[in-house]
């Protein structure tokens, strides 16, 4: 008998306002709260095997609990009291259970609220295309996500179908016709979902995980003929990104993905999650919107040069992710600790920051004006004549 009942660790959860809940075998349950992994006080109680058997049981499906016995794993949603709903990840480690349970936040966030970058609001009413989500696990993609098909929802008359894995959040038909399919009880993988998809008239197409070469492909192939495509990686930055969906391919097929991609891909956005001070948590972003250039570079396979046309494209309403993480610090927002431990390049970031604390920071949005930066449509120049006409600024 469990020492404690899943319906109390639950409501523990939602008063603490804690983002998820661990529990594994040789210590109290534990949840982390503003980004910190912090113990819950049971008067000294330890979980065993029986006990976080006993809480798996209370909530997993007969379904599930068959697919952690063959696969050693299983994932699924559930709705607690008034509306709050968690997302459940049940595994074995050591042959015994161990679970982390997700809250998912029962509003949806506005662009306002999450400080999406501005490039959004216009890349997810294009027709179509392919606008990428990334980040690591946690990085808030899936809050990113809601948070767009809930604005088009509210705003255009669309067809908008989702393939998750498990639905997090619930869509109600508001202006939009939204269809929500759970992989695993609605169909069976995200590469049939998909390929179901383009059958049922379209206009906005979720991908929950691009995980393997043939979802992949059919994003890429949905994105091509007409349909605006939203998927997300495990990538870091916009770089990777197109990197990590090229080489995902074969070598002798390559080339002609990145034809593809360069042809369908409308932008990335890349995102990391920090603590706020003085509590809860803040998204920092990176925004590439594909240009002419971006596109020219992905087809021509020069990825390297992908940050420099993002820093050049601030017109297009594009920024590295270490630029958003010295403005969350700048205003304070964010320690200058947590902001390194996510930057791209800590040792530029920590430099810049130290020359700001002496009052000597030139301010990028002051130094460079959009009339100063050429139209990088046009970038088409070699990396020494780049140098140089950065040199001139």
């Amino acid at each position: 008998m469990a020492k404690v009942s899943m319906e109390k660790l639950l409501a523990t959860v939602i008063q603490l306002k804690a983002s998820d809940l661990h529990i594994s075998v040789g210590q109290p349950p534990v949840v982390r709260h503003q980004g910190r992994m912090r113990k819950l006080d049971l008067g000294g109680a330890i979980l065993d095997n029986d006990d976080t058997t006993a809480l798996m049981k209370a909530i997993t499906p007969d379904r599930c609990q068959q697919e952690l016995q063959t696969k050693g794993g299983t994932d699924f949603a559930i709705e607690y009291v008034d509306g709050y709903r968690f997302r459940v990840a049940v595994f074995k480690q050591k042959g015994t259970v161990g679970m982390v349970l997700r809250r998912i936040p029962s509003q949806f966030l506005t662009f306002e609220q999450l400080r999406t970058p501005e490039a959004i609001r216009s890349l997810i009413i294009r027709p179509r295309g392919l606008l990428l989500v990334t980040g690591p696990t946690g990085s808030g993609k899936t809050t990113s996500l809601a948070s767009m098909i809930n604005f088009l929802n509210d705003n255009y008359d669309r067809h908008i179908i989702t393939l998750e894995d498990p639905i997090e959040y619930y869509h109600k038909h508001k202006k939009s016709t939204v269809n929500q399919r759970e992989i695993g009880i609605d169909v069976p993988d995200f590469k049939e979902g998909l390929r179901r998809a383009l059958r049922m008239d379209p206009d906005v197409i979720l991908v929950g995980e691009m995980r393997d070469l043939e979802t992949i492909r059919a994003a890429l192939e949905a994105a091509e003929t007409g349909h605006l495509v939203f998927g997300t990686l495990h990538t870091s930055g916009a770089a990777s990104t197109v990197d990590r969906v090229v080489t995902v391919f074969p070598e002798n097929e390559q080339d002609q993905i990145r034809t593809q991609l360069a042809g369908s891909l409308i932008g990335v956005l890349s995102q990391a999650l920090l603590p706020r001070k003085p509590e809860g948590l803040i998204a920092a972003y990176e925004m590439m919107v594909v240009t002419p250039a971006i596109r020219n570079l992905i087809r021509e396979n020069k990825t390297y040069r992908i940050d420099s046309a993002v820093q050049t494209g601030r017109k297009h309403g594009m920024f590295l992710l270490d630029d958003s993480l010295f403005r969350l610090w700048r205003e304070d927002l964010c320690d200058k600790e947590e902001v390194l431990m996510k930057a791209n390049r800590p040792n530029e970031l920590a430099a810049k920051i130290a020359q700001a604390e002496r009052g000597l920071e030139d301010d990028e949005d002051e130094e460079y004006d959009d009339e100063d930066v050429e139209d990088d449509d046009d970038y088409e120049e070699d990396d020494d004549e780049d140098s140089d006409r950065r040199r001139r600024r």
